[in-house]
C-alpha cells in the first residue's frame, strides 16, 4: 500500500449537508477502492488564489490515505465528474506529515 496526500477544494455555495454528504461519498470511495483514510482535517472555507468556476472561495478538507497507486485513477475520474468538487490534488508521500497542519493550526486561531 503506497501513502498519499489529498486535498479536496469544494463549492462554497453548497449546504453543511451536503458538504458532510459529499465527504462522506468521497470515503466510500477510497474504502470501496480497498483504501483507508488514516487522518483528515478540515480547514474550513479559505480564500482561492484565482477564481474557479466563478467562486473566490472554497471549502477545503485534507486527508491522508494508504491505498494501491493503480486504484486512484479510479478516484480522480469520481471527483472530475462531481460537480460540487471544485479541485483535487493526490501526492504520494513517503511518511505522512504529523498532525495538525499548519493551516489547520491557522483556522482553529481565527
Amino acid at each position: 500500500m503506497n501513502k498519499f496526500e489529498a486535498v479536496l477544494l469544494i463549492n462554497p455555495d453548497i449546504s453543511k449537508q451536503i458538504l458532510k454528504k459529499e465527504i462522506q461519498n468521497f470515503k466510500k470511495q477510497i474504502s470501496s477502492n480497498k483504501g483507508e483514510i488514516t487522518n483528515s482535517e478540515n480547514w474550513g472555507l479559505r480564500d482561492l488564489s484565482y477564481k474557479i468556476s466563478n467562486f473566490k472561495k472554497a471549502f477545503y478538507n485534507f486527508f491522508q490515505l494508504e491505498m494501491e497507486g493503480s486504484n486512484i485513477q479510479i478516484i480522480r475520474k469520481y471527483l472530475t465528474q462531481n460537480d460540487h468538487v471544485l479541485r483535487h490534488l493526490f501526492i504520494k508521500v513517503n511518511s505522512h506529515q504529523e498532525l495538525p497542519t499548519k493551516l489547520y493550526n491557522e483556522e482553529k486561531k481565527k
